[in-house]
């Protein structure tokens, strides 16, 4: 077993992060002991669980990282401060938001991390899956999903590698109350993964609307999808998803309106909240989590 202490940059609240990696049930949080499992695949072949546990505050966050799998040590810990995005100093964006008229919402809501997504593939499945669903019905399908064609290691859940998933019959995800158009999303994509004709790990190195454009021609992935995954798959800092319903009523109850905000009225608004509208979204959809 190795552990490693970690001293992030700036603010951060990791009891913000813990609440919501526990709205997925196959995520392992304990809140009181201030801890999440994460399942960390190094390899097409190995894989191991890594517990990363808060020891600091908000205001001087540090954090502990350990595992039972002794190996590539390096590798598991640079995923590990990726994944969480340590050396991002959020002051940075907490100084620029004071001038907005989000400025509220910031100060109320301080150091609110984007987290990403385990892994790039379970994330592009996981939003698929949850696109057009309301939050609970989208986990328990992801949940169903990944018990039936997962594996479970050390008591945490692994998404099945596109591989699997790839060879399922549409049949076997309506078995689990997928509608047919989302089986065919989920189970064509990844075989276009698996036949190697879309790399996910080459978008990290184009724009967003290079993503969006490549990404959005694959046949149930539409910018929703495209946009939450850029946000949390790949971490990008300047996403603002106008059309969700949390972002509208968060929008709402923000600007005292009757009723929900017009997508157009929304990006125009959004557009002085950019390079870091991907904060302004998370931090508005934490304001109506209650």
């Amino acid at each position: 077993m190795w552990k490693e202490y970690y001293h992030a940059a700036g603010i951060y609240d990791f009891d913000y992060t813990l609440q919501r990696l526990d709205m997925d049930p196959l995520i392992n949080v304990n809140m009181k002991e201030r801890w999440v499992d994460v399942p960390v695949r190094i390899d097409q072949d190995n894989k191991c669980v890594v517990r990363v546990k808060g020891e600091g505050t908000t205001e001087k966050p540090v954090f502990s990282v350990m595992s039972d799998y002794d190996e590539d040590q390096d590798v598991v810990f640079e995923h590990i401060r990726n994944l969480f995005q340590w050396d991002r100093d959020l002051q940075d964006v907490e100084d620029f938001f004071e001038e907005s008229d989000l400025a509220r919402l910031f100060f109320t809501y301080a150091g609110t991390p984007i987290v990403k997504d385990f892994h790039l593939y379970d994330s592009l499945m996981k939003v698929i899956i949850h696109q057009q669903l309301n939050m609970k019905f989208a986990y328990t399908l992801s949940t169903r999903f990944v018990q039936k064609f997962g594996e479970q290691v050390d008591g945490s859940w692994f998404y099945p590698k596109p591989e699997v998933v790839a060879k399922l019959d549409y049949q076997d995800l309506r078995d689990l109350q997928f509608s047919q158009r989302k089986a065919e999303y989920v189970i064509d994509t990844s075989r276009l993964i698996t036949n190697g004709e879309l790399e996910l790990e080459s978008f990290a190195k184009k724009t967003n609307e290079e993503v969006m454009k490549a990404l959005g021609k694959v046949r149930g992935v539409g910018p929703w999808t495209v946009q939450n995954w850029l946000m949390f798959g790949l971490g990008r800092e300047d996403l603002f998803p106008a059309a969700d319903v949390g972002i509208q009523n968060a929008l709402k109850k923000e600007w005292r309106m009757e009723e929900k905000p017009k997508k157009d009225v929304i990006e125009k608004a959004a557009q002085k909240w950019s390079p870091y509208r991907s904060y302004a979204a998370l931090t508005l959809w934490r304001s109506i989590e209650g």
